[in-house]
C-alpha cells in the first residue's frame, strides 16, 4: 500500500509540476504548493499504515481524522462556563464563541433567551454550483432545527439550494434570489420556496407568483 501511495503521489507531482521529482522516501526535489499538498497527504497515509490499521479501523481513523480537519468536535459539546469565550457585548445581548469548536457561537439575550448558531453548519449553493454561507438561509435553516444542547454537528452541512437572476441592471450582478430547498445531513429534501427581491436597495420578500414574474425579464 505504501508502494503504491508513493507511485500515485508522484505521478499527481509530475502533472502539478513536471519539473519536480519526489524520491522514495516521498520528499520533493523543491518547493511547489501543490505538490507540498500531495507530500502531505503522503506523510499522513504512511503514518496511519505504520499503525496497522485493519479496513474498519482506518476507517474510524479516517471519521476522526476528518472531523479534526473539519474543526469539528469529537464529542458532543455541553452548555457549560468553561467552553465559552465572551467576546463581544452588544446593546439586548452578549455573544459568546465556543472553545471546542470555533464555528460555534452563542447570543444570550438580557432577557435570559439563549440561542446557538454553528456558522459552518449549512452551505448555499446556486443554479452554477457556487457555494458560500448567508445568513438569510441559516436563519431559515436554523428556525427548522434549532441547535440545542448537547450539541454534536453531523459530518456533512444543511446544503440550501438557490436561485439568483439580475432583472434590473443597475443593482449589480443580481437582485431576486430565492431559497429552493434544503438537504439534510441525512438526505432529506425539504422546500423551502423562500423569495426575495431588492428594492429601492433593501432586500424584500415576496411571492412565487412576484418571482416568476420578475423571471421572464431577467438579464443574461
Amino acid at each position: 500500500m505504501k508502494d503504491w501511495a508513493l507511485r500515485e503521489i508522484k505521478l499527481a507531482c509530475k502533472r502539478e509540476n513536471p519539473q519536480i521529482e519526489i524520491n522514495d522516501d516521498g520528499v520533493a526535489s523543491e518547493f511547489d504548493y501543490g505538490c507540498a499538498c500531495y507530500v502531505s497527504a503522503y506523510k499522513a497515509f504512511k503514518s496511519l499504515l505504520e499503525d496497522n490499521h485493519s479496513g474498519m479501523s482506518i476507517g474510524f481513523t479516517k471519521n476522526i481524522l476528518n472531523r479534526l480537519i473539519d474543526g469539528k468536535c469529537l464529542t458532543p459539546i455541553e452548555d457549560t462556563e468553561d467552553v465559552w469565550n465572551d467576546i463581544s457585548r452588544e446593546s439586548g445581548k452578549t455573544q459568546y464563541q465556543c472553545k471546542r469548536m470555533s464555528s460555534l457561537f452563542k447570543d444570550v439575550l438580557d432577557d435570559g433567551t439563549v440561542k446557538y448558531y454553528d456558522i459552518d453548519r449549512i452551505i448555499v449553493e446556486d443554479q452554477n454550483g457556487m457555494t458560500w454561507h448567508n445568513n438569510g438561509a441559516s436563519r431559515l435553516v436554523d428556525k427548522m432545527f434549532p441547535i440545542t444542547m448537547p450539541y454534536f454537528p453531523p459530518n456533512e452541512p444543511y446544503r440550501v439550494y438557490s436561485e439568483d437572476f439580475l432583472v434590473d441592471p443597475k443593482n449589480g450582478d443580481y437582485d431576486t434570489w430565492a431559497y429552493l430547498y434544503v438537504m439534510t445531513p441525512e438526505g432529506e429534501k425539504i422546500e423551502l420556496n423562500d423569495y426575495w427581491c431588492e428594492k429601492d436597495g433593501k432586500a424584500v420578500q415576496i411571492t412565487k407568483e412576484e418571482y416568476e414574474e420578475r423571471k421572464k425579464y431577467k438579464k443574461d
